[in-house]
């Protein structure tokens, strides 16, 4: 039987270590690598318009909703009690905390909203958009996407 010297202790107690750092790290990376992170670039210059923008978007009178019912995406934008079909700039259909799985809807109007064919599953589902009104202002939301049972 071996003799346990202090060179041994300190060597499992390195390892121990050494596996410890290691698994914080690659957590670490993977929870940098897979998460978006930032709404906006630089979030100082889009504070500077921020009131402006959502009062702006406030007087709209959108009514915004979205659900997700098997693999379709029903946008609902209503203002006036009438539903209507701005133009889209962008929508992100994605996970809330992953990008990996994240899609780019391409809606269509049916007179009662719009729609688009997605491929999701259960879960928490974010639509990010960007829509244009006919007078020019630009309204922009990130929609906590409900799942139809």
């Amino acid at each position: 039987m071996t003799e346990i010297k202090g060179r041994h202790v300190f060597a499992g107690f390195a390892a121990a270590f050494l596996v410890i750092i290691g698994v914080n790290l690659t957590l670490a990376f993977q929870a940098v690598a897979t998460f978006p992170g930032l709404e906006v670039r630089n979030s100082y210059i889009a504070s500077q318009s921020f009131d402006e923008n959502r009062t702006a978007q406030l007087a709209l009178g959108w009514d915004v909703s979205a659900t997700l019912d098997e693999h379709t995406l029903s946008l609902k934008i209503v203002q006036n009690d009438q539903p209507i079909a701005p133009t889209i700039e962008e929508a992100i259909f994605g996970r809330a905390t992953n990008v990996a799985f994240d899609e780019i809807p391409d809606f269509t109007f049916d007179g009662t909203a719009l729609r688009a064919q997605v491929i999701a599953g259960a879960g928490n589902w974010n639509l990010r958009i960007k829509a244009r009104a006919k007078d020019g202002t630009l309204f922009q939301q990130r929609i906590i996407v409900e799942v139809a049972s």
